[in-house]
């Protein structure tokens, strides 16, 4: 409890310091001798930084833990709790109570009871007091291998915390984004496989023939003329360039009578019926359409 709550109770500041209670935080009592269990390391920095009614959930490796992360430390191996506070809050960082500031608070997720960060801003929270590669490289993986989170949102976090200038985050970021593409591309191929549709050529280059390279693609099928793209785009350095690349070769196949459809890893995972729906629909529509420009489909 905190000592206002004591008060509630009509128990004073010097009634509490006489019972065999602990103060493990400024404020917080706990009302048993003897450690603290996890869950009361956590409520109490809860309380600590949530007092007089501010915003506090927790965030960093103690949220991976409670979300059920097997590359982080479990809850009793952490000397801190990371909580995440608005950045126009006055306290300092106390006990175990280790506070991260941040001028826009996310909406927080129930789990077990308690408000905790979504991963990937807890993730970037973790990734921020880690200096070991291999867990960083863990936590990025489990995060999307999980089914936590796509990739784009923890790269847009690790962004706004300025992380990616650290060369180990940089190696980290690069197989991340290697591997959510890879689960993306087998959701592809399980959402042709699952929904009947008719089979693609897979992952080929696009050209003019004895023209220029017009870009790659993850599906093509080459007698509707219809091309799908997985969109794994994140918001890191050079993303302008990358947007006006995928901007350029839509619009160069378009021209060419080529239908491009765009997916994303999340509509993939969570609305794939609907992915579905949306290709076949341009399959469909292509004996409407005037006929494609000759394109050579390669390997890519």
């Amino acid at each position: 409890m905190t000592l206002a709550q004591l008060r509630e109770h009509g128990v004073s500041a010097s009634e509490a310091a006489d019972r065999p209670w602990q103060q493990i935080l400024p404020g917080v009592f706990l009302l048993h001798p003897g450690p603290a269990t996890s869950e009361e390391r956590l409520h109490a920095a809860l309380m600590y930084a949530g007092r007089r009614g501010g915003e506090a959930m927790i965030t960093g490796l103690a949220a991976l833990a409670l979300y059920g992360f097997a590359s982080g430390p479990p809850l009793l191996a952490l000397q801190h709790i990371d909580v995440l506070v608005p950045s126009t809050r006055r306290l300092r960082s106390a006990g175990c109570a280790r506070l991260v500031r941040t001028p826009h608070p996310p909406r927080p997720f129930e789990v077990t009871g308690l408000p905790v960060a979504p991963v990937a801003r807890a993730v970037a929270d973790a990734v921020a007091q880690l200096t070991d590669a291999v867990t960083v490289r863990r936590l990025l993986s489990e995060s999307v291998r999980a089914g936590h989170c796509e990739p784009s949102a923890v790269v847009r976090e690790l962004t706004v915390a300025r992380l990616l200038s650290r060369p180990h985050v940089v190696d980290a970021v690069e197989s991340l984004l290697a591997e959510g593409r890879a689960i993306a591309e087998d959701r592809l191929y399980h959402l042709v496989r699952g929904y009947e549709l008719p089979d693609p050529v897979w992952n080929v280059d696009l050209r003019i023939p004895g023209g220029p390279h017009l870009g790659s693609v993850d599906a093509y099928w080459p007698d509707h003329a219809v091309a799908v793209e997985i969109d794994t785009r994140a918001p890191r350095q050079g993303e302008d360039e990358q947007w006006s690349e995928a901007v350029r070769k839509r619009d160069a196949l378009e021209q060419l009578g080529v239908t491009v459809v765009h997916i994303t890893p999340r509509k993939l995972r969570d609305y794939p019926e609907q992915q579905a729906a949306v290709v076949r629909t341009a399959l469909t529509a292509a004996g409407d359409r005037e006929p494609a420009a000759y394109l050579v489909v390669l390997p890519r």
